[in-house]
């Protein structure tokens, strides 16, 4: 029923405006005709079912459907009955519509455990409609996988998550990062048996440490001891063995945590976001030292602004904002190679809107950010690249920089769902499943195994190619992760919509999940780890 999925349209209805006129949106013959049907009110006859006689089965239809806001604004604007108050608690005076989206809402876990109080300090935050915050939480969902099933390529190391919530670690283990106790590497995936009656919805990984956020919005942390540098840096000198709650964290309810080279963010449930370290020369806003532990809140232009996801590259940060305008994009950090999006290569103290989506009239509503170069996903699903163009990561044919957002014209015939990137390597999901990657070859993380003639280093791909070794699979691939390190060599996972994981590239460690061949370090093309996610 969504009405705004045309390539390169936003949406035409903002939701929080109602038209006043019932029948201002139809043809006055189309008046005419549903008048004569009595679709929502008049006199009763046989075979009709007036709406207003029986509302409470015509919520539940509403939220037994999972309509998205969208479609409930579309009721709103265009029936009165969905408009007036539906006398339902908890609030009499709520439409129809609202109540549905408020009742949607009340299924999500991170909205459970709210007081009355934060509830509605939540609808204010996101525009004083139960529809917009009920667009922002599946927001969240969409482009986080939160409380599905997930996989995470990381440094050396791999995490798993499976729908139920459960973790499973394996690979490198130098610094405690899979959570068993020990720092012994891991060849097949593990349970984390510590984490056992909590419900992990999110993951993520940097060289060394692990952080995992429960359905509870607490953050668990093991690895290196440190929030800061991580790749090779004095910082976090002692290690951490077994899944820790982040103590300085434990008033914050956190849905998402991100890991970058120098720093650590995490995103709250009312789209905050808060930043660990690397606060000298306020390249975040704020002063710390790089081993500070207090969190400290993104200040600036999205103070007032809720943000759905979050992404962490090398030295700079992303962040998805939803407003009742649509949804927009912000960078902070270090801008080499103009990964930033605004156009320039000089850095920003404080989050600075990326306007060119504006220009291209593109929604986005996937942020990924690489090591030197980012990427989105449009509602339309176009994929937009800029930074640095090394090996071909953007995807336009060359390895030219592009300091704003362009459109990946090669992918022009492909509907994206989901986008990933990593250092110097892009991915993208198709609406149909397929996947498609562009890039640097090297470890065979792109998943073409193809070698050049002559010696036995992997091509580079310019532009994007159809990965056929997972097409080949005859799955519906639904998430892609890989390792986002410029100290490591990369690794991938493809997750199917079945639950089934597929993993290929560097190997070395055990991050594969299977023990490879003798001699072997990497592999080329796409082999099932055992462990299902569903």
């Amino acid at each position: 029923m969504d009405a705004t999925t045309s390539r390169g349209a936003s949406s035409s209805l903002p939701l929080h405006l109602i038209v006043d006129d019932t029948l201002a949106l139809v043809t006055p013959l189309q008046q005419s005709f549903q008048r004569s049907q009595r679709l929502c009110f008049g006199d009763s006859a046989p075979g009709e079912f007036p709406l207003a006689a029986n509302p409470s089965i015509v919520l539940h239809v509403l939220t037994s459907c999972n309509l998205d806001p969208e479609d409930l604004a579309h009721l709103e604007a265009t029936c009165t009955f969905f408009r007036k108050p539906a006398n339902f608690p908890p609030d009499f005076d709520l439409s129809m519509s609202e109540l549905a989206a408020l009742d949607l809402c009340q299924k999500r876990a991170i909205f459970k455990p709210m007081t009355a109080h934060e509830r509605e300090h939540f609808k204010q935050r996101c525009g004083g409609s139960w529809k917009l915050v009920l667009r922002f939480i599946m927001a969240g969902e969409a482009c986080c996988r939160r409380e599905k099933s997930q996989a995470i390529a990381g440094p050396g190391h791999s995490i798993a998550v499976t729908a139920s919530g459960a973790v499973y670690t394996f690979g490198s283990n130098n610094s405690g990062q899979l959570g068993h106790g020990n720092l012994e590497e891991e060849w097949r995936p593990r349970v984390v048996r510590s984490l056992q009656g909590i419900r992990i919805i999110q993951a993520a990984a940097g060289a060394g440490r692990t952080m995992l956020v429960s359905d509870a919005g607490r953050v668990y942390a093991f690895g290196k001891d440190s929030f800061g540098e991580v790749e090779y840096g004095g910082q976090g000198s002692r290690v951490v063995t077994t899944p820790q709650v982040v103590e300085s964290l434990k008033d914050i309810y956190v849905v998402q945590a991100a890991i970058g080279n120098f720093f650590t963010a995490v995103l709250s449930r009312e789209g905050r976001v808060y930043t660990f370290s690397w606060g000298n020369d306020t390249r975040l806003g704020h002063q710390t030292e790089p081993n500070d532990v207090q969190p400290h809140l993104l200040t600036g232009a999205l103070e007032n602004i809720p943000v759905v996801q979050i992404a962490a590259g090398y030295c700079y940060l992303l962040a998805l904002a939803c407003q009742p305008t649509g949804m927009s994009v912000y960078s902070v950090g270090c801008g080499l190679g103009g990964k930033l999006g605004h156009g320039s290569r000089t850095d920003e103290k404080y989050p600075k809107l990326i306007e060119q989506f504006r220009n291209l009239n593109i929604q986005p509503v996937v942020v990924a950010a690489g090591a030197w170069h980012a990427a989105v996903v449009g509602k339309d699903g176009r994929v937009c690249t800029w930074g640095w163009g090394r090996y071909g990561c953007l995807g336009h044919g060359n390895e030219e920089c592009e300091s704003v957002p362009k459109v990946v014209e090669a992918l022009s015939g492909v509907k994206a769902i989901h986008v990933a990137t990593g250092d110097y390597t892009t991915f993208v999901v198709s609406d149909k499943g397929d996947v498609y990657s562009f890039g640097c070859g090297e470890s065979s993380s792109l998943g073409h195994n193809t070698i050049t003639e002559g010696n036995n280093r992997h091509t580079n791909v310019l532009s994007p190619e159809l990965v056929t070794s997972l097409k080949r699979v005859n799955e519906r691939m639904v998430q892609i992760s890989l390792t986002n390190s410029i100290y490591w060599n990369a690794h991938t996972f493809a997750l199917t919509d079945s639950g089934k994981l597929y993993a290929f590239g560097a190997g070395d460690k055990g991050q594969l999940g299977t023990e490879l061949v003798a001699q072997q370090s990497e592999r080329g093309t796409p082999e099932r780890v055992e462990i299902d996610l569903n």
